[in-house]
């Protein structure tokens, strides 16, 4: 089975969660909430891989390390600054 669909799945199946816990109630605003929360997963999951290494992070990700900045201080990741929900310190 190839990482994609892998992958795919996951996100198939947390959005049938998602959605069985909204217990008939019509979402809203889908598409930035799942964004947003898929880029902080994944920025964390990463950084955590990397050992907090910024430069190596930003290179598996695709993107410059000012960018990469940008993202960590919008979901408050960066070092020293508080997790915006507490899910990885000093991250």
């Amino acid at each position: 089975m190839s990482s994609n669909s892998v992958l795919h799945q996951a996100v198939h199946h947390s959005m049938n969660a998602y959605f069985a816990a909204l217990e008939g109630q019509t979402p809203s605003n889908l598409h930035a909430m799942v964004s947003q929360e898929v880029e902080r997963a994944l920025l964390i999951f990463i950084m955590t891989r990397t050992g907090n290494n910024q430069s190596q992070t930003a290179k598996w990700l695709g993107i410059t390390r000012n960018t990469l900045h940008k993202k960590l201080e919008q979901y408050g990741l960066l070092i020293n600054s508080p997790p915006t929900n507490g899910d990885i310190p000093n991250a």
